[in-house]
């Protein structure tokens, strides 16, 4: 079986062409001896881990990488044990999200075997606290698409900094000043809130959005249903469900409007389900309010879809408001946001942010302190605005 194994892995590391690498290589502890990395399908997460294995001084007999999706297997262990016994040392699992007891099997290989493991699976995956204690062994990061400032880095061919949320708050005149030296700025940004997000725009760019609702369907069909109990009959609702999502007004979202759209009579409970479901794959984004818990029966204040690339993919003509929260939703994705009373977001619970175009006043933030407006359309903000693409620097 290794022996095919091999060979898959010589065609996989031929593919990898892409030298870019993303931000997540600075942030995982490549030492732990069990690592899970997670992400939407369609985010970089085969590249990533390609890049890895290729980079690595280890041998080729001495490290293995294994498809799961594309390879059927009858046993992650035997595998783990028969690569062990050969020498091996590294040992990455892709799309684990398809093996059913994947967390007993990672365990028996944590607990027996001298390997390093490293696996990718469905941003939707879930580590079963009861299956195999598996949740005390690895270390979990997710990954993001493209942030703008990977997109300017990949596009250009140029480096530039990751900033954290103070940074932007303290500093921003300058820094924005600094940063427009290195790129066009408006014609770079409105091809990334159409076409940035996903890093399969660099491989076939006419082709890119008809191949982003390919994805999309791919995860609807296939990886949510391998995740979550539902009944494939239900999947064309799924599918509906996102394109409600795209037309609905963000800000109130109608639950019983949406209901009713589907056809589930008052089934609210399902809807909150497939609700749930869409967002723990990253297709859609739910956002709730400051005083409401994070029960998945909690109807959330407002509801996206996931990246602004989507509600181009999806929406006739997309509401250039709700592309403008959903950009910065997306990039924050690290820090705690609710909907307050006042203003469009409240920021680890602590800064109040209002988004809008160029002509957006801080009428609706006025006394609130710690709050900012995120504005559209401008280069350089100044006092408490801030323009709204420097947030697309956060990673």
């Amino acid at each position: 079986m290794t022996e095919k194994l091999r060979l898959y892995q010589r065609e996989f590391l031929k593919r990898v062409t892409q030298t870019y690498r993303r931000y997540l290589f600075k942030e995982v502890n490549f030492d732990n001896k069990l690592i899970g990395i997670v992400g939407a399908r369609g985010v970089g997460k085969t590249t990533f881990l390609l890049q890895y294995l290729k980079a690595s001084s280890l041998s080729f007999q001495e490290k293995l990488y294994v498809s799961v999706d594309v390879i059927g297997i009858d046993s992650l262990f035997d595998i783990a044990f028969k690569f062990y016994k050969e020498g091996g040392k590294l040992l990455i699992f892709d799309e684990i999200h398809k093996y059913q007891n994947f967390e007993q099997e990672l365990k028996n290989i944590y607990d027996m075997l001298d390997l390093k493991v490293i696996f990718s699976g469905s941003s939707a995956l879930k580590i079963d606290h009861s299956k195999g204690d598996l949740s005390r062994r690895v270390m979990m990061y997710e990954m993001q698409g493209l942030s703008f400032r990977e997109f300017l880095e990949i596009k250009n061919g140029i480096k530039l900094p990751i900033l954290t949320l103070e940074n932007i708050i303290d500093d921003h005149i300058n820094i924005a000043h600094e940063l427009l030296i290195e790129f066009n700025l408006y014609q770079e940004w409105k091809n990334y809130l159409r076409y940035g997000y996903y890093p399969f725009y660099f491989e076939n760019q006419e082709d890119y959005l008809i191949k982003l609702t390919h994805t999309v369907n791919t995860v609807i069909e296939i990886d949510i249903p391998s995740i979550f109990p539902m009944e494939y009959t239900n999947i064309t609702l799924l599918k509906k469900l996102v394109t409600l999502v795209c037309q609905s007004n963000p800000y109130k979202p109608n639950i019983k409007t949406l209901l009713e759209k589907m056809n589930m009579k008052s089934d609210y409970q399902r809807l909150y389900k497939y609700l749930y479901y869409l967002h723990k794959a990253k297709i859609i984004t739910l956002v709730g309010a400051k005083t409401r818990g994070d029960s998945i029966f909690t109807k959330p204040e407002k509801i996206y879809l996931n990246n602004p690339n989507l509600h181009y993919a999806y929406c006739e003509n997309p509401e250039i408001g709700t592309i403008r929260e959903v950009f910065f939703r997306a990039m924050l994705f690290k820090h705690i946001l609710v909907v307050p009373d006042k203003g469009d977001f409240l920021v680890n619970e602590k800064y109040t942010f209002e988004i809008g175009g160029k002509n957006k006043t801080k009428k609706q933030i006025k006394g609130i302190e710690n709050s900012f407006v995120a504005l559209d359309d401008i280069e350089i903000g100044g006092e408490r605005k801030i323009p709204l693409w420097l947030f697309g620097f956060l990673y």
